[in-house]
């Protein structure tokens, strides 16, 4: 009998530890998986979808693009880890990118076949589903910016051409002369299209020439998605 009374007085701390303690087991818990959300952040990005021959690339010029590519996702890092929205991280990125003229977006844009360089721009918003884009800009600096604006300041998903650069004016995003996209190695690389032989017809029945330099054709952009710790994911293509 005494041991039965024993057993049962045990039985009765143990329980009342158990009922005293889930509710600070509870707040432990909550706030683990409270942090662990958010440190549940990242970004990623790619330099282009086109490649260049090993044969054409030195280590000086693998130097150039590992670094303005790591200050780029250094740079939209840095905004996450800070709490900062993933569309801020991206376009920080993007933008390191388009001012660069190792990189096929901005003023590393490539020429058309008529000698000008003619931008394009996409962003998604994975909480919300908006997106912007742009299309045939000649005069934007940063075609991120743009984009974005498409996206928050007007009642449109796309704009392009003159329409896109009046809107653009009117929203105060930087122009500048297209001969600022101006860049030698482009030029020098649609030099080497037009007098090649290697033309193939694409699926709008245009020709699509490919560049002896680099393996690329008309595919190639930059491109960043972002997850803030909010939970908010975004996504960037330029072209």
């Amino acid at each position: 009998m005494k041991n039965f009374v024993v057993f049962l007085l045990l039985m009765f701390f143990f329980s009342a530890c158990s009922d005293k303690n889930e509710p600070q087991n509870d707040k432990i818990t909550s706030d683990i998986e409270e942090k662990s959300s958010k440190n549940n952040f990242g970004i990623i990005l790619h330099g282009g979808a086109g490649t260049i021959l090993k044969k054409n690339m030195s280590d000086s010029l693998e130097a150039a693009y590992q670094e303005v590519l790591e200050r780029a996702i250094q740079t939209g890092h840095g905004i996450l880890v800070n709490d900062g929205t993933s569309l801020e991280a991206i376009a920080a990125t993007i933008k390191i990118m388009e001012d660069s003229p190792l990189f096929n977006a901005g003023k590393g844009a490539v020429f058309t076949h008529h000698e000008t360089n003619e931008l394009d721009a996409s962003v998604m918003v994975g909480n919300t589903q908006d997106a912007g884009a742009i299309s045939g800009v000649t005069r934007v600096k940063n075609p991120i910016d743009l984009a974005i604006k498409v996206m928050t300041h007007s009642p449109h998903v796309m704009l392009s051409g003159e329409g896109a650069e009046q809107f653009a004016s009117e929203q105060g995003i930087q122009l500048v002369d297209p001969s600022y996209f101006y860049t030698e190695n482009r030029f020098q690389s649609l030099k080497r299209i037009k007098n090649s032989e290697k033309t193939q017809l694409d699926h709008d029945g245009k020709t699509a020439s490919i560049d002896p330099f680099i393996k690329d054709s008309k595919f190639g952009t930059v491109g960043a998605a972002a997850l803030d710790k909010h939970g908010n994911l975004n996504r960037w293509d330029d072209q």
